[in-house]
């Protein structure tokens, strides 16, 4: 599905996408962002402790270390820590908002109340996967063993979205070019593209 992103250009907002892990955040980022980048949405790049050959989203890999003291140094317009790592958006988000230009960030949904204190006005969006479909998902990218996936799903049926958050949930169980037009039709709706 394609949108006319020339109709205004987007109104200034954080869009923070949540979901358990697995549930294809990277892979809808990813297949819209060609769209969203017309649209004028800018994609923020997480910075994790992960190493950078690990598999999955094009994030900065570094060190604890090296987390450690980007987080001092104020690199980070929001960190927190999730499944044993460390996760940062970069301060740039700031600058872009202030320009007046909505930004999408790969979040946490333990993390979406600091979120929504430290901007108020975000766009909360929870994707969603039916749990047959993520243990799938989790076991296909190869990144964690079978007990750690099986911790991932417990975390997932513990860690639900707090009630009153105005969380606008996205179903991706289905095919990822539904997810994409989902997504697109919702920042439409939203004003933001």
């Amino acid at each position: 599905m394609q949108h006319d992103a020339s109709r205004q250009p987007c109104t200034g907002r954080l869009i923070f996408l949540v979901g358990p892990s697995g549930s294809g955040k990277d892979s809808l980022i990813d297949a819209a962002r060609q769209q969203l980048a017309v649209a004028g949405v800018e994609i923020a790049r997480r910075v994790i402790t992960r190493s950078a050959e690990a598999k999955g989203e094009a994030a900065h890999g570094v060190s604890p270390e090296r987390f450690d003291e980007m987080r001092t140094q104020g690199a980070f317009a929001m960190h927190w820590r999730a499944n044993g790592l460390d996760y940062g958006i970069p301060a740039q988000v700031d600058r872009w908002l202030e320009q007046g230009r909505s930004v999408l960030v790969n979040g946490s949904r333990a993390y979406l109340p600091e979120a929504r204190r430290r901007y108020p006005g975000l766009l909360a969006i929870c994707l969603e996967v039916r749990p047959e479909v993520l243990r799938k998902r989790l076991q296909a990218r190869g990144r964690e063993t079978q007990e750690q996936i099986e911790q991932r799903l417990a975390r997932n049926a513990s860690l639900p979205i707090e009630p009153g958050l105005a969380v606008h949930v996205l179903d991706n169980s289905a095919t990822l070019d539904a997810a994409v037009a989902a997504l697109l039709d919702l920042l439409h709706a939203e004003g933001l593209c």
